[in-house]
């Protein structure tokens, strides 16, 4: 049997490897390696490190939730656990549904943004139906479904975010027209009214925040904001002096605290935060050692929840809180500053889910050092609160989207066409 002759070598450039196809039925080897780095394939370490730090928080909020609620739930049921379970639960819906968020891309929120705006504001009209809406601390804003409790005000906040991306997308070329924008600012001022109405001025101002975030960051002039800006001023001073309750809470923040009365009426949450920050010292009183908790302090798992920090693990700890939220704003800024982050769509998102929520950190910790009156807004995260929780954690998700599909739709090399 006669063989053929070895090929020469060529002396030019070496062919290119032939790489196999990788088809589906290979569970392993290469096609387990392909579908690991497609699962976690990120533009930057901006996802990485925005999906790290979130996991911390809840974590870290689990833990002060256990401490902070185990009086009140043992008082209100027998159990020191029964407030740190619900808050488990709720983090083992909202953590899932953020990857799941993370791994859809921008059309799906596009296509959902309008239909999400409708359902929002339909849930947040039910808090106003008898034998559905329930009132909780004076504020009508809680809606009750065979025995479900929701936040239906929390779920506006993600739907504003993607309905004004979307929408300040769409007319990019008219952002100087009043018109286009009052159209897309309709369903926000109908959210917003049905708050107030409820009598929850605290998430007012986050969806404002919300609103006034996303015209900036979409180029809308800033001369444009000024009108809208005092109308919302006045509209605030009216509503605070037409109410005498917000008027002397107001009246006792401006002047401190300072007398007896404001101690045991309008400013004894206030006093009794301040009480429990100052306790705390350096290293704090260790986790679990709160005295504030027993019942001195209401919201203590809550809105209040900063001050138990600051009471059990000390400055250490309220500044570990502080950290962590500067390391997720630099991280939403990065996302929104990348290179290839040039969609409109996701940079006003980004940047409305990023007031969204440090907005409303710094709030309620400016609220617990005694700069702003009371409002009954939570530690994003942090604060004891399945409807808050699973709404930011989808909010973060959206991010996560964001991060990931940038480098998907520019990172694919060129097979000859036309360069990316």
């Amino acid at each position: 049997m006669t063989t053929s002759p070895p090929r020469p070598r060529s002396k030019g450039k070496p062919a290119a490897r032939q790489i196999p196809p990788v088809t589906a039925t290979d569970s392993s080897g290469p096609a387990a390696i392909v579908a690991v780095k497609r699962l976690f394939a990120a533009e930057t370490g901006s996802y990485f490190l925005l999906l790290g730090t979130t996991v911390f928080l809840v974590v870290f909020g689990l833990i002060m939730v256990l401490s902070s609620s185990a009086v009140e739930s043992f008082t209100a049921s027998g159990s020191f656990f029964n407030g740190f379970v619900r808050q488990s639960l709720f983090a083992a819906i909202g953590v899932p549904l953020m990857l799941i968020a993370a791994r859809l891309p921008a059309f799906f929120w596009k296509k959902w943004a309008g239909r999400l705006m409708v359902i929002a504001i339909g849930l947040q009209l039910l808090v106003f139906v008898p034998h559905i809406g329930v009132e909780v601390n004076g504020n009508r804003n809680w809606i009750n479904i065979a025995g479900f409790t929701a936040q239906p005000s929390e779920l506006v906040k993600v739907a504003l975010v993607l309905w004004l991306a979307k929408s300040l997308a769409d007319i990019q070329d008219r952002l100087g027209d009043w018109r286009a924008l009052a159209k897309l600012l309709i369903p926000a001022g109908i959210a917003t009214a049905l708050d107030l109405l409820g009598g929850d001025v605290g998430t007012a101002i986050i969806f404002i925040a919300i609103v006034f975030a996303a015209l900036f960051f979409a180029g809308v002039n800033l001369r444009l904001l000024a009108l809208p800006l005092l109308a919302l001023a006045l509209a605030g001073a009216s509503l605070a002096l037409g109410s005498g309750s917000r008027a002397s809470r107001i009246a006792a923040t401006v002047s401190g605290c300072q007398t007896d009365t404001d101690h045991f009426g309008m400013c004894w949450q206030t006093v009794h935060g301040w009480w429990a920050l100052a306790s705390g010292g350096v290293f704090g009183v260790g986790l679990g050692n709160s005295k504030l908790k027993w019942s001195w302090l209401p919201e203590a798992a809550n809105d209040f929840i900063f001050a138990i920090i600051g009471e059990e693990l000390g400055l250490i700890g309220a500044i570990l809180v502080l950290v962590l939220l500067l390391v997720l704003a630099t991280t939403f800024l990065r996302i929104i500053h990348a290179r290839r982050q040039t969609d409109v769509f996701a940079r006003v998102a980004v940047s409305a889910v990023l007031v969204w929520i440090i907005g409303q950190a710094f709030v309620n910790i400016a609220v617990v050092l005694g700069l702003l009156p009371v409002l009954g807004v939570p530690l994003p995260l942090i604060s004891s609160g399945g409807s808050a929780l699973v709404t930011t954690l989808l909010g973060i998700g959206i991010v996560l989207s964001f991060a990931r599909h940038a480098r998907d739709v520019t990172s694919v090399p060129s097979t000859g066409g036309r360069q990316a």
